[in-house]
């Protein structure tokens, strides 16, 4: 599809447009390939996955780098990489759709994960030519397999922390780095590893290490409370030789290798993530049809029903969200391969300039997999403890990913340090909003709502919950200037406020655009779920934006705000109760979300 730069939407420009649902991509527009993707990942994982599982689990030697060996000759390992180097040159979509696709293989998803993503992509999108012609080919099929190296024992989020250091020989043939590295995956078994040093103590810089170089050895395996079949050791450098043509990207520029890869690996950890609550829901729905508690299907029951339309409901929503972003990042990397941009600064802007939502995507998906692995558990009652049953095993493994790819921490401050830089370097204009918001508090309030087209009420309601936002990140900057980034507990609201309102409107895109292509009629269920998220949003978003308030405001100020936060946060009375059961109905009869 074509695109022109005007009609991209910019990073965080959600929240001062309102996108048309014609221009949103949703599942739904998937066409027949990706289609096929979908389902051979899915074939792949039944077939060659869950059969193996506890093997998996046992860390038998040699088994997992033969499936992934497996997954490449199928072509999973390489979806988005260039034919040129054994790839299949898909879009980003499709690699988003392999993403979620086997994200329901538990450890067998870790290991693909880090291996197609920061195991290929820093020499794909950072690596010489030379680099790439004799690395990524062999990545791309599995025949090698590949790691990351950033985490120290006194460095996890302060990456720049890192204390591996990096010093030319000699002869200046060679870099000899000396420290260790930990909790790196794929490590017992990769072929190549991307490691991060500080040359001289100070220049972070990123090398190419492969098995088997002088003084570089790795730790025993660790023993984890989940994804125990994911191979995870320390590295260890004593004097280790590095050639210095595998010095990856500039020296003293690692830092723009390690942040930009983040950005496609929170967005795929969403993808990942989704694919797993698919199957923890569909699990849960065959358990409880089945499963019989006073003569009858605990499915009949309001309490079941309640949590599996819950469920239901967030995954609509994530899923929503994740692809709405998966299509801008698409159509930005299309627009500056069009401009000239090369292959690897088209899709590495294109990550950059959604970096706030794929952060966004990150903590709602490892979030709403805790989420649904629990609901799950739940409903199965005293079975889902035990291990016969495949709930508790994701119960265990879904824990990681609050922590992976960035903590949820880490990643709700820098949603809003993110805004707020872009606002101060004019690429975002958040002043005026805000000052609109500011100028409308003190204003009586429009009583009724004169629009009568459709979703009006829904709209209206995405347009307040955005002005909550402004009214309450314009109050805290304005109030504490620059002390602002030592309040973390507010900027996390501020966070929780956005991701919910990213989450419900990218759910009303969704229905929008089914209804206007298949009518109200047969799109009840999904009406249902996009107005019981809007409903439940106001609620979190009036919390989230009352604590806030209540941290940095007083007086008449503080009394002001909070009739604001319930005036932008209102809406109408809504039987949500009635709703999930119909949801409810829709999932025990066999249509899956």
């Amino acid at each position: 599809m074509e695109t022109t730069s005007t009609a991209i939407m910019k990073g965080a420009g959600w929240l001062l447009t309102e996108e048309t649902p014609a221009h949103t991509f949703i599942p739904e527009d998937f066409n027949e390939e990706q289609k096929m993707m979908m389902d051979m990942c899915h074939q792949f994982i039944e077939a060659e996955i869950y059969p193996l599982l506890n093997r998996i689990d046992s860390l038998e030697a040699g088994l997992m780098p033969s499936l992934m060996v497996k997954a490449g000759e199928q072509g999973l390992l390489g979806i988005s990489v260039p034919e040129q180097y054994n790839g299949l040159g898909k879009d980003f979509i499709s690699s988003i759709l392999v993403a979620e696709g086997l994200g329901a293989g538990h450890s067998f998803s870790v290991a693909v994960s880090a291996h197609s993503g920061i195991g290929t992509l820093p020499i794909l999108y950072f690596g010489t030519d030379a680099q790439k012609d004799k690395y990524i080919p062999k990545l791309a099929t599995g025949e090698w397999k590949g790691s990351y190296g950033l985490t120290e024992p006194n460095s996890g989020s302060d990456a720049l922390g890192a204390k591996t250091t990096a010093k030319l020989s000699e002869d200046g043939k060679h870099y000899i780095l000396n420290g260790q590295k930990c909790w790196i995956t794929n490590g017992g078994f990769a072929d190549i590893y991307t490691v991060f040093a500080k040359i001289d103590g100070t220049a972070f810089t990123a090398f190419i290490l492969e098995r088997g170089m002088p003084g570089f050895t790795q730790g025993p395996e660790e023993h984890k409370m989940g994804i125990k079949g994911s191979s995870t050791v320390q590295l260890y450098f004593q004097d280790c030789k590095v050639p210095v043509e595998n010095v990856l990207g500039e020296i003293g520029k690692g830092h723009i290798i390690a942040f930009n890869i983040l950005n496609i690996g929170r967005l795929k950890l969403c993808a990942a993530t989704l694919g797993g609550t698919k199957k923890c829901l569909q699990e849960t729905i065959q358990y409880a049809k089945t499963r019989e508690q006073f003569k009858k299907p605990i499915a009949d029951f309001g309490a079941i029903q309640h949590k599996l339309a819950e469920m239901a409901v967030q995954i609509y929503a994530s899923e929503a969200a994740l692809y709405r972003t998966s299509m801008w990042i698409d159509e930005k990397e299309k627009d500056l391969l069009l401009a000239g941009k090369p292959f690897n600064e088209a899709m590495l802007s294109a990550a950059e300039e959604y970096a706030i939502e794929c952060a966004m995507l990150k903590v709602f998906g490892s979030e709403l997999l805790d989420f649904v692995v629990d609901e799950s558990v739940q409903v199965h009652g005293g079975n889902g403890f035990s291990d016969e049953y495949n709930i508790s095993r994701a119960y265990r493994d879904s824990r990681i990913n609050r922590i992976f790819e960035g903590t949820n921490e880490i990643n709700r401050l820098l949603i809003v340090d993110m805004v707020l830089k872009r606002a101060m370097k004019g690429r975002l204009d958040m002043m005026g909003p805000a000052m609109a918001v500011q100028k409308e508090l003190m204003s009586i309030p429009e009583f009724g709502n004169q629009d009568e087209s459709p979703f009006s009420e829904e709209r209206k309601a995405i347009q307040q919950f955005k002005k909550s936002i402004f009214m309450v990140a314009g109050a805290a900057v304005q109030k504490l200037m620059m002390k602002i980034e030592t309040e973390q507990e507010i900027l996390m609201n501020i966070a929780d406020m956005a991701i919910q309102v990213f989450h419900a409107e990218s759910t009303l895109l969704r229905t929008m655009k089914l209804v206007a292509e298949k009518g109200e009629a047969s799109c009840s269920i999904e009406l249902d779920i996009a107005r019981i998220y809007i409903y439940d949003a106001a609620d979190k978003i009036n919390k989230a934006g009352k604590e806030a308030i209540n941290s940095f405001a007083s007086g008449d100020e503080q009394r002001m705000m909070l009739l604001g936060i319930k005036r932008f946060t209102k809406v109408s009375p809504f039987n949500a109760k009635d709703a999930r059961r119909r949801i409810a109905a829709s999932l025990i009869q066999g249509r899956i979300i």
